[in-house]
C-alpha cells in the first residue's frame, strides 16, 4: 500500500521534529518512516516519540510506517537519517519510489568512508533522482513546539529549490533557496566542528571573549573551505553558514557543544564516542574536513586542533597553546581563498 505525496525518512529527533513541522502546515497526511518496528509501533501506541522527542504529541496527520511501500507515492522524502547512513538508506529506498521524487538531504556531515558530501553520495545511491540539501539553524525541540526557524533549501537547479522552499515552508518554518548546494552543505558540517571546539572552550572555562574569537576565525576556515570547493561566501555568511554556527557554538541544546564541553572538562574524547552515547556529527566530520583540506592546500587551524584533541594527538592546553602561537596575520586577510589562515 502506497502512502502520501511527502515522507520523512529517518524518525530521530530531527526528522521527527520536520514531520510535526510539515504536519502543521498542511491539511493532507504525511509520512514518517522509521526502520525500527518497535519504535513505530510504541509511537502509535502514544502518539510520542518518547525515546528522540519526549513531550511532543505528533499530528494525526503523520502516518507512522515501517514500510518502504509507504513511500510509493512520494515525490518527495526529507532523508533525515544520519550523515554516515545516508548511502545506505537511499539505496534501500531507491527501488520503492518513482523516477521524479526529489530527495532532499537533511543531514550535516561528509561521509568517512569516501570523503564525499552528502549530496554526491545521494546522487550515485539514486541517480537520476533530484537532489536538495536542508540545512540551517534549527533545533528539533523548537521546531517541533511551533517555535519560529528559518533554514536554507539548496538545488543545483534554482527552480526546484524555490519551488520546495515554498512548498515546505509554513506559519513557523521558513525556507530561503539557493543554488549553492557546495557552500549550503559545507557550512552545516563545518559548524558541527566549530561547535565542538566552542563545547571544549566553554568547558575549559577559556571565556566568552575566547569563543567569540573562535566563533569568528571558525567563519573564516568554513569561508577558505567552501570556496575550494566550489561555495559561495555569501552562503557561508548566511544561514547555512553564520545562522548555524552562532545557534551550535552558544547553546545547549547542541549535541556537538555539549560533547566538546565534556572534553573541556576533561572527558576522554573516546569515551564520549562509545556505542550507546548521543550521537556527535562533528566528530565524524573533523578529520575527513582536514584531510579535504589539505588536499586542496588550505589550512583549518581549529578543525585541525579539535581532530588532534579527538584522536588523542594533543590535549586540550596543548591544542589552546599551537592555536594562539600561530603567527599573526592581517585580519584583511581572512577571506583570501590561497592557504591562509
Amino acid at each position: 500500500m502506497s502512502g502520501p505525496d511527502l515522507a520523512i525518512v529517518g524518525a530521530g529527533a530531527f526528522g521527527t521534529a520536520l514531520a510535526c513541522t510539515l504536519a502543521r502546515s498542511r491539511s493532507e497526511p504525511l509520512v514518517l518512516y522509521a526502520r525500527n518496528a518497535a519504535q513505530v509501533r510504541d509511537m502509535r501506541d502514544t502518539r510520542v516519540n518518547a525515546r528522540f522527542l519526549p513531550g511532543v504529541v505528533l499530528s494525526e496527520r503523520i502516518e507512522l510506517r515501517n514500510d518502504l511501500t509507504a513511500l510509493g507515492n512520494a515525490s518527495r522524502i526529507l532523508v533525515a537519517v544520519p550523515a554516515q547512513a545516508q548511502g545506505e538508506m537511499i539505496q534501500t529506498l531507491r527501488p520503492h519510489v518513482g523516477p521524479e521524487c526529489e530527495l532532499v538531504i537533511c543531514a550535516k556531515g561528509i561521509e568517512c568512508a569516501s570523503h564525499r558530501f552528502l549530496s554526491e553520495v545521494a546522487a550515485e545511491a539514486a541517480p537520476g533522482l533530484p537532489i536538495s540539501v536542508l540545512s540551517g539553524p534549527g533545533f528539533a525541540a523548537d521546531m517541533a513546539n511551533g517555535l519560529p526557524t528559518a533554514m536554507t533549501l539548496a538545488s543545483s537547479d534554482r527552480a526546484r529549490a524555490e519551488a520546495t522552499a515554498a512548498a515546505l515552508s509554513g506559519d513557523t518554518f521558513r525556507l530561503y533557496a539557493s543554488g549553492d548546494v557546495a557552500g549550503v552543505e559545507i557550512g552545516g558540517a563545518l559548524k558541527n566542528v566549530l561547535a565542538i571546539a566552542a563545547g571544549i572552550v566553554d568547558g575549559a572555562a577559556l571565556g566568552q571573549s575566547a569563543r567569540a574569537a573562535l566563533i569568528a576565525r571558525g567563519l573564516a576556515e568554513m569561508t577558505r573551505f567552501a570556496a575550494a570547493f566550489g561555495g559561495k561566501a555569501e552562503t557561508i555568511a548566511g544561514l547555512s553558514g553564520l545562522g548555524d554556527l552562532v545557534l551550535t557554538a552558544t547553546s545547549d541544546q547542541s549535541r556537538n557543544f555539549r560533547f566538546g564541553r565534556a572534553i573541556g572538562q576533561g572527558a576522554p574524547p573516546k569515551e564520549l564516542s562509545k556505542p550507546g552515547q548521543p550521537l556527535t556529527e562533528g566528530a565524524f566530520t573533523a578529520a575527513v574536513a582536514c584531510n579535504l583540506a589539505r588536499r586542496a592546500g588550505i589550512e583549518l587551524p581549529i578543525a585541525t586542533a579539535v581532530s588532534d584533541v579527538i584522536e588523542g594527538r594533543l590535549t586540550v592546553g596543548q591544542a589552546m597553546e599551537d592555536l594562539m602561537r600561530r603567527p599573526l596575520r592581517s585580519e584583511d586577510a581572512t577571506f583570501d581563498q590561497g592557504p591562509k589562515t
